[in-house]
């Protein structure tokens, strides 16, 4: 029994594909849909260390859509923003602007589909009362603007 030792040249260098919890967003580029509740849960349980992993990728997913839709208004540098939040957060005005320019990012990828933004007024009181509820919203907005790509 002989294991060929060459990837499927079929598939080799495809594009990635959609499947139940991934769209593609650009060539080359998935976005993933998360569950709000699970995001919100996983920041508390882990101390707010999946909250920095969940930053990044986020901010690279939009960036990745921005490129593909030629606009910078989604962002360019995911590592920033991560950054930004900490050990940014340390001094706190880092922390809040990044918070502040990522949901703006939000809004702007669901207005490129078409679709009604997320509330900031809501945001900010989420972030005020109670920050991991925020972060569930915002990945709330993320999903449907990911949706609106597949249609």
């Amino acid at each position: 029994m002989s294991v060929p030792s060459s990837p499927n040249p079929s598939t080799a260098g495809a594009p990635p594909l959609a499947t139940a919890n991934h769209v593609a967003i650009a060539p080359g580029s998935t976005a993933k849909i998360r569950g709000p509740i699970t995001v919100a849960i996983l920041s508390i349980v882990t101390l707010g260390i999946y909250v920095l992993f969940w930053w990044y990728f986020i901010n690279r997913e939009m960036a990745d859509y921005g490129r593909a839709r030629g606009t910078k208004e989604l962002g360019e540098n995911p590592t920033n923003s991560v950054l930004a939040l900490f050990p940014g957060g340390l001094i706190l005005v880092p922390a809040i602007w990044t918070m502040v320019t990522t949901f703006q990012r939000i809004q702007a990828a669901q207005r490129l589909n078409g679709q009604t933004p997320v509330n900031g007024w809501l945001g900010f009181v989420l972030y005020l009362v109670f920050s991991p509820a925020l972060f569930g919203y915002m990945q709330s907005g993320l999903n449907n603007a990911w949706k609106g790509v597949e249609a």
